[in-house]
């Protein structure tokens, strides 16, 4: 050994050290402090995500509250943080932030992982952001990658942590984030990838939800279904690691396929007329906020009546057609194969539950669909 012998040079190197630390320590206390002094005066309210308005579609209903018809770019439905699961909110810190419930809305060792990477590429790698630091940016800064953003950044999430309680953070956090198909906040993501609440999930597709805000695009379970199972088979290890789930969980969650697939929202009343009139008053009301203001317009159709209705209706039409016989074709498809069939089939629309058919044979006794 280099010190073996030579005692004292090894108490002066560890002294060296020690107050080397101690000196960047102080050099970046006092770098911060001086940042809050001078951009202090431009920070925005913390205080306003008490109160803050998130985009939410417009939605219309029937009169006993049936869905009829949901309007907007984007789909959004709020949830409150005693309605997460809490496997889900395992799934998220494990991925994004499993230091949140001890750190106030900084966390060092993140940070200096990020300024280690930095220093070996050149480049910003990772910004070492906690969850609290990621609902300072979405909500009052850009994607920008600079020093002084992400110094705002930092200030902003000690005001936050200061300001809000880890319930409300998370709650701020799972409620506005984008995880791709349009989706915005963890209950719309359940919905679009999977068809039902956020609540009503396996821990396998909690898991795949929690991987999606790092990246929408490169984890998305429609369009790369590869990467995204090993994003989620990883935060299914992490939370395995991190004694958040037992083996029996861990292996059938890893066990279970992807099952992901596109859903748009599900009108429990077929009323498309008067969807229509009740958007055009909405915008011609509110303009185009009505898109974005979670407006519920709640109309005076009874669901049963309207579907009482729409039978009649249905009914009506098959006995005028049954009363004037076989009239022909609404186009041909002759020479065309079975599968070109139900190729051709999948196009046409299913009106009030009445399907379209390809007549294959006709004779004096009837027709072949």
């Amino acid at each position: 050994m280099i010190f073996s012998g030579n005692p004292k040079a090894l108490i002066r190197l560890l002294k060296f050290l020690w107050w080397s630390l101690v000196a960047v320590f102080c050099s970046l206390l006092l770098g911060l402090s001086g940042a809050f002094l001078y951009l202090s005066p431009t920070l925005p309210s913390v205080e306003a995500l008490r109160s803050i308005q998130l985009q939410i579609p417009l939605r219309v209903f029937s009169s006993d509250g049936k869905l009829i018809a949901e309007f907007g770019e984007m789909r959004r439905t709020p949830i409150r943080f005693a309605e997460i699961p809490p496997n889900f909110i395992n799934a998220l810190l494990s991925a994004e932030d499993d230091n949140f419930a001890n750190h106030y809305g900084v966390d060092p060792s993140s940070l200096m992982r990020a300024a280690t990477q930095l220093v070996k590429s050149g480049h910003i790698q990772s910004g070492g952001s906690t969850i609290t630091m990621q609902v300072a940016k979405n909500f009052f800064l850009t994607s920008e990658r600079s020093f002084s953003r992400k110094t705002t950044e930092i200030l902003l999430a000690l005001q936050i942590e200061r300001q809000l309680t880890k319930d409300e953070i998370l709650e701020l956090y799972v409620n506005k984030i984008y995880l791709g198909n349009r989706a915005y906040g963890i209950e719309a993501a359940a919905q679009v990838y999977y068809g039902k609440s956020i609540r009503d999930v396996s821990l396998a597709q909690m898991a795949m939800i929690a991987g999606l805000p790092k990246a929408p695009s490169r984890f998305n379970p429609l369009a790369n279904p590869t990467r995204a199972k090993e994003r989620r088979d990883w935060i299914l290890g992490r939370m395995y690691r991190l004694g958040k789930i037992d083996q029996t969980a861990y292996q059938t969650a890893l066990n279970e396929p992807l099952n992901a697939s596109y859903h748009v929202p599900t009108p429990e009343v077929n009323a498309p007329y008067i969807a229509e009139m009740a958007r055009a008053e909405m915008v011609g009301r509110y303009g185009s906020e009505a898109y974005t203001e979670g407006f519920r317009v709640t109309t005076t159709v009874p669901s049963d009546l309207q579907e009482h209705a729409n039978k009649a209706i249905q009914q009506g039409l098959i006995d005028y057609d049954q009363r004037h016989g076989y009239r022909g074709p609404e186009s041909r498809f002759a020479g065309m194969t079975r599968a070109n069939w139900v190729q051709e089939l999948t196009k046409q629309r299913t009106i009030n539950g009445l399907e379209p058919g390809i007549v294959t044979q006709v004779d004096k006794t009837g027709l072949r669909v």
